[in-house]
């Protein structure tokens, strides 16, 4: 009995596939149905993905609070790329460096490096950014750069703290940013 049961259910599913097979080609009604649906796939608009996300937001508390005038340099896509140097938490609230593409040798066409401030206790006090841009026609006012390039030798940049309840004891810097010829 217990192989009659398979054969019988065996026998069950192949007839099923046959018969979905022949009302699909038959040219009846569900064949209209089943060719409008499919004109229907082949015409609607094209797939939209989502606009890339910005940087993650930093941490609203460091995991280990930084020492006093430490800069970290915060793991990202882009930091294997540069090699940043001569990194200073200032007396007047903004942290200083040096920043050399090592990676491409074309021309650095865009590059953003974004500072997240932090207490003593390693609470979060807020985030600015420093923004470069190659010469050309959309460089816009104070991010156009004549200096020396990102690329090569590599450029000087100052992140300013702005105005925050009190001065930062600490900085992690990320590059969200880097564009290249």
């Amino acid at each position: 009995m217990r192989h009659l049961t398979r054969r019988t259910a065996g026998a069950l599913a192949a007839a099923a596939a046959v018969l979905a097979l022949a009302s699909g080609c038959s040219g009846g009604p569900a064949a209209a149905t089943a060719d409008s649906a499919a004109e229907a796939a082949g015409s609607a608009a094209p797939v939209v993905l989502p606009a890339p996300r910005g940087a993650p937001a930093p941490a609203a508390v460091l995991a280990q609070p930084a020492k006093p005038g430490e800069v970290r340099i915060e793991e990202g896509p882009f930091t294997d790329r540069v090699k940043m140097t001569a990194l200073k938490l200032t007396d007047k609230a903004s942290v200083t460096g040096h920043i050399a593409i090592t990676s491409d040798v074309s021309d650095t066409l865009a590059l953003e490096i974004g500072a997240a401030y932090y207490d003593p206790t390693g609470h979060l006090l807020g985030t600015t950014k420093f923004q470069y841009q190659e010469e050309g026609e959309d460089a816009q006012g104070d991010q156009h750069h004549d200096g020396p390039r990102a690329a090569g030798d590599g450029i000087d940049f100052t992140v300013p703290a702005g105005q925050f309840a009190q001065a930062p004891a600490s900085v992690v810097l990320s590059i969200p940013v880097l564009v290249s010829e």
